[in-house]
């Protein structure tokens, strides 16, 4: 199937949030989608998007915030959702894709994700340790990683500080 991935408008919020009620086994999800929103320091335009069926319906979604490692601006790269009946035909991926170009276009470097590790190397991925950057709770080596825009680029290590959506 061709995915159209584009940016969310606010026409999308409840089918983003169905998206992700479908996808998860609780809301909670969903309702950080809603608190990530209502943040300003949080969130930030253009870096929420959605992948379409041709027909128009919304299939995926990925979603970037700002985070910080040390006090430095980074990306965290979640939720990221496909409703049931299009998973595992690259509705996510379209999603996912098209944020993190979005997110190198407007200048960020540094991404972050806690996902699955077969999972996201295919967009760049490496484990975070690589760069001395660990998360502020336990979690498996390998299940946290980032991606790096530009390796000329510094790139900060330390603790990361998520939203205080995330509740960590």
């Amino acid at each position: 199937m061709t995915w159209l991935a584009r940016p969310e408008t606010e026409a999308d919020r409840s089918a983003v949030r169905e998206v992700n009620l479908a996808a998860f086994p609780t809301p909670a999800e969903a309702d950080l989608v809603d608190a990530l929103r209502a943040d300003p320091r949080a969130w930030i335009p253009g870096l929420s998007w959605v992948a379409e069926t041709p027909g128009g319906h919304i299939a995926g979604f990925a979603l970037l915030t700002r985070c910080h490692v040390d006090g430095s601006p980074a990306l965290a790269l979640a939720p990221c959702a496909v409703r049931p009946e299009y998973q595992r035909q690259g509705a996510g991926s379209a999603a996912i894709r098209a944020a993190l170009d979005a997110a190198r276009r407007q200048g960020e470097n540094l991404v972050l994700v806690l996902g699955h590790a077969a999972y996201y190397p295919r967009f760049g991925f490496v484990p975070a340790s690589r760069h001395a950057i660990r998360a502020p709770f336990e979690v498996d080596d390998a299940s946290m990683m980032v991606l790096v825009f530009d390796p000329a680029r510094p790139v900060p290590s330390g603790t990361i500080r998520y939203p205080a959506a995330f509740g960590v």
